[in-house]
């Protein structure tokens, strides 16, 4: 049997959280650049098959192999640590000691810039190609990708207040599927198994356009890359994604599992 219970994935969740931390974050930033471009790629991938196919739910099961990449490739996304690391700061074992909120806070930002660098330089990589080097018109999947980019850098600063609620709402909704991928995948031991543990919740959250910061790390500046109004998507792409990442801080490190015995782990 490949099933592990859920004293198991804790145990293991906290020794991948403790390797993570321990871990020189200058090793680190390559991994955390790839699985950045990761999400890029399978979010790209996700919106030309709903391009021509018509169908966005197409594209939605499609979209979970770049998380799985990201996940059992041993990258890293932020999403995914913050329902991770907060672990090592209430729980131990006898292979891992608690961590103060300092260490935890400096991988936070370490993951956050290595996503950020890799989404970003993978938009300037597929304006490229949608644009056959600026030499040609954007393509569908380019127009697309615009579209999807304008609804969200200005869709809930026009809502003001109410957007706002609905932006942290739908970050919460996401980082809760997300977390629980990532939770998930700890649950078997066999290749398959993770697969399906990570593509169930993430197709949850992609198909009914909950509201991912990393995807949005590529989603906003490529979209902005097609077009002189790049300030624009930029400073209120900034405002969609700074609620999300203070929703899925917390509500990631503090509502999704227990350990068993009561004690909070995530």
């Amino acid at each position: 049997m490949d099933y592990v219970k859920p004293y198991g994935v804790v145990e293991s969740m906290l020794a991948g959280a403790a390797l993570k931390l321990n871990i020189p974050p200058q090793n680190l930033v390559i991994r955390w650049m790839l699985a950045g471009a990761y999400l890029g790629v399978a979010t790209s991938m996700a919106v030309s098959v709903a391009v021509e196919t018509g169908f966005w739910i197409a594209g939605a099961l499609l979209f979970p192999f770049g998380l799985a990449l990201a996940i059992l490739l041993g990258m890293e996304i932020i999403t995914g640590s913050f329902a991770l690391i907060p672990c090592t700061m209430v729980s131990a074992n006898d292979h891992t000691e608690r961590v103060g909120i300092r260490r935890v806070l400096a991988n936070w930002g370490w993951v956050f810039l290595g996503n950020l660098l890799g989404s970003t330089i993978y938009a300037a990589l597929l304006a490229i190609v949608l644009t056959t080097g600026g030499d040609a018109p954007v393509s569908a999947v380019g127009t697309k990708l615009i579209a999807i980019a304008e609804a969200k850098a200005t869709y809930y600063a026009h809502h003001g207040d109410a957007g706002l609620l609905t932006v942290c709402t739908k970050a919460i909704l996401c980082n809760w599927m997300v977390g629980l991928a990532v939770v998930f995948a700890y649950s078997t031991t066999s290749f398959i198994g993770k697969m399906f543990a990570i593509w169930g919740p993430t197709v949850l959250f992609f198909s009914q356009g909950f509201e991912h910061a990393v995807v949005n790390m590529f989603l906003i500046p490529v979209g902005g890359m097609f077009f002189t109004r790049l300030a624009m998507y930029y400073a209120h792409g900034s405002a969609s994604i700074a609620p999300q990442q203070v929703q899925n801080v917390k509500h990631a490190s503090a509502s999704l599992s227990a350990k068993p015995g009561g004690n909070v782990c995530l």
